[in-house]
């Protein structure tokens, strides 16, 4: 019994793990915004987010701060905008390994 209730947990374990992981190697363009301001994140403070698939996630990587005033008329916080990414969602967070803002005419 004990080893079916093992077998079990690990089966658990490493399915949980295969779904917190997702890696996006093509460019693909993905909204960008303030996660507080404009996604309804619950954070301390401006952070940068992206929504992808429907689903938010904070960006390590790149800050806010690195793509202009994010209080500006334009800026994440007051404006969602479009970004061409690649990286990988870890643990629930977006690990960016490249971040364009996309110009949108």
């Amino acid at each position: 019994m004990k080893k079916i209730i093992f077998v079990l947990f690990l089966f658990i374990g490493i399915a949980a793990q295969a779904q917190s992981k997702k890696v996006i190697d093509k460019p693909t363009i993905v909204e960008a915004s303030c996660g507080e301001c404009q996604f309804g994140m619950k954070g301390k403070s401006c952070d940068l987010a992206v929504r992808i698939d429907g689903k938010t996630y904070f960006v390590d990587g790149t800050t806010i701060h690195d793509h202009g005033d994010a209080h500006s008329e334009k800026g994440f916080c007051n404006a969602i905008s479009k970004a061409l990414v690649t990286g990988e969602i870890v643990n629930n967070r977006f690990k960016a390994t490249s971040f364009t803002l996309v110009n949108e005419k």
